[in-house]
């Protein structure tokens, strides 16, 4: 158990990392690139990777008959994971990645209300402190942006489209929950990547690959690659460990993505920006922190009380 534990750990980390760098080589990506050119690239890149991956460890899942049902399901999923991709994209125009990824644990949040009203679970006292937590963290994280909100800015237009995006991905969370009990959850990834990169297929321009610098290619296969890693190792974490635990790990990604956006500007500062944020801003960055862990894990904390 110590050996999975371990294991269950590092790939917790390895998922956290991966979503917490991804928005800082997204950003690169969209200077350049329209954006259902780029999104289009993800998808095409992640279903390719995820069938290289299944060739060569011969892990190639068995099909399993699709029914009426599960083809709308799989549709919701696609349209869900599409939309959601390509206004996370289009956000990172306006905002910079830590703005992005402080609104991140609002996903979780959302298909927790969504969860009450379409299966009727009950929201639980951990959960409500965390959600309080949470919204002061915010409150605290914005606190120099309240004139972008008032003047509905570029910056305010950004984080509307990323609040909007996390609403976007509880159809694509549902419609997986309900296919997972149905297909196998490979099955379910390769048809939702290749359904993706169909729907963006028409409008994509890919030539524009052409106009990249090296740098910006190289960000825009890790922003494929990303996708890969982030849901797989996610996936075998969950295998190794208590789920829980897996969740305080991915609540750090705000966190992360502060520390890395530093680096990042430190080693690079030709191609990233500064990140300009006061004291007040930290602090909030670190309750959401908080608050999602609150959500996540606190009912063990009351428990141990």
């Amino acid at each position: 158990m110590k050996q999975q534990a371990v294991l269950g750990f590092t790939f917790s980390l390895i998922a956290a990392f991966m979503w917490s760098t991804l928005p800082l080589f997204v950003q690169q990506v969209v200077k350049v690139m329209d954006i259902q050119t780029s999104v289009w690239y993800r998808f095409a890149f992640s279903a390719l990777g995820l069938l290289f991956l299944l060739a060569i460890s011969r892990n190639f899942p068995r099909l399993k008959p699709i029914n009426g049902k599960n083809t709308l399901l799989l549709l919701l999923a696609i349209a869900g994971l599409s939309i959601n991709f390509f206004l996370y994209n289009l956000a990172l125009k306006y905002i910079p990645p830590t703005t992005s990824q402080v609104l991140s644990p609002l996903s979780s949040f959302i298909m927790l209300f969504t969860g009450v009203l379409l299966f009727k679970e009950k929201i639980a006292l951990h959960q409500k402190m965390g959600l309080i937590i949470l919204t002061l963290g915010l409150v605290l994280f914005f606190n120099e942006r309240f004139d972008d909100f008032l003047q509905l800015n570029l910056y305010f237009k950004g984080v509307l489209i990323t609040i909007a995006s996390s609403f976007i991905w509880v159809i694509y969370a549902i419609a997986q929950k309900l296919l997972l009990g149905q297909l196998n959850s490979q099955q379910i990834l390769l048809i939702i990547y290749i359904g993706c990169s169909v729907v963006f297929l028409p409008s994509a321009d890919i030539s524009q690959i052409q106009g990249l610098n090296r740098f910006q290619l190289v960000c825009l296969i890790f922003s494929g690659v990303n996708t890969i890693m982030a849901y797989g190792c996610y996936a075998e974490a969950l295998k190794r460990w208590d789920v829980a635990k897996v969740s305080t790990i991915l609540t750090q990604i705000p966190v992360f993505t502060l520390i890395f956006s530093h680096l990042a500007t430190a080693l690079f500062p030709y191609y990233f920006a500064n990140v300009a944020l006061n004291w007040v801003s930290y602090l909030g960055a670190i309750v959401v922190v908080l608050g999602a862990m609150v959500s996540s894990i606190g009912h063990k904390l009351i428990k141990m009380k």
